[in-house]
């Protein structure tokens, strides 16, 4: 495996770590797709740190749960804004 992608792949999961960000936060921090975060995530961590992704899964299922929620607040801020 590239040992750049293993090295970006670990980036990723710290940061996602230390901040708990979402997905599409850390694609906007790194400059990449959130399509390629998602990927680095849960396809390449796995095989070259097992540690870190045990940590990840857990903030990206958390992350998961509480998209409805988000995506209602979302919601709630726009119509607000109009009135």
């Amino acid at each position: 495996m590239n040992t750049n992608l293993e090295e970006r792949a670990c980036q990723l999961a710290v940061y996602m770590i230390e901040t708990g960000a979402t997905v599409r936060t850390t694609a906007r921090q790194f400059g990449i797709s959130k399509s390629t975060v998602h990927k680095t995530l849960t396809q390449r961590l796995p095989k070259c740190n097992p540690i870190l992704y045990t940590q990840v899964r857990a903030i990206l299922d958390k992350n998961k749960q509480e998209r409805h929620i988000r995506g209602g607040m979302a919601t709630k801020r726009k119509y607000e804004q109009k009135r």
